[in-house]
C-alpha cells in the first residue's frame, strides 16, 4: 500500500515541476476549435448518412 501511495505523490510531484501546461488562452481557443470541427464533421457525416439512407432507400424500392 506504500507502494501505491508514493507512487502517487511522485506523480503530483512530475506534474507539478517536470510538465509544461499550455496557457489557458491557448487551452480554451484550442477547445472551442475542436469543438467547431466534431460539429461540422458530425453535420458533414450526418448529410452523407441522410443522402446514403435515402439512395438505399430509393433503390430498394425500385426493385420490388
Amino acid at each position: 500500500m506504500a507502494g501505491i501511495v508514493n507512487y502517487i505523490k511522485e506523480s503530483f510531484e512530475e506534474l507539478k515541476n517536470n510538465v509544461t501546461w499550455t496557457p489557458w488562452v491557448e487551452a480554451q481557443k484550442l477547445t472551442v476549435l475542436v469543438a467547431a470541427f466534431s460539429i461540422v464533421f458530425s453535420l458533414a457525416i450526418w448529410g452523407i448518412d441522410t443522402v446514403f439512407s435515402k439512395v438505399i432507400t430509393l433503390y430498394f424500392d425500385l426493385i420490388n
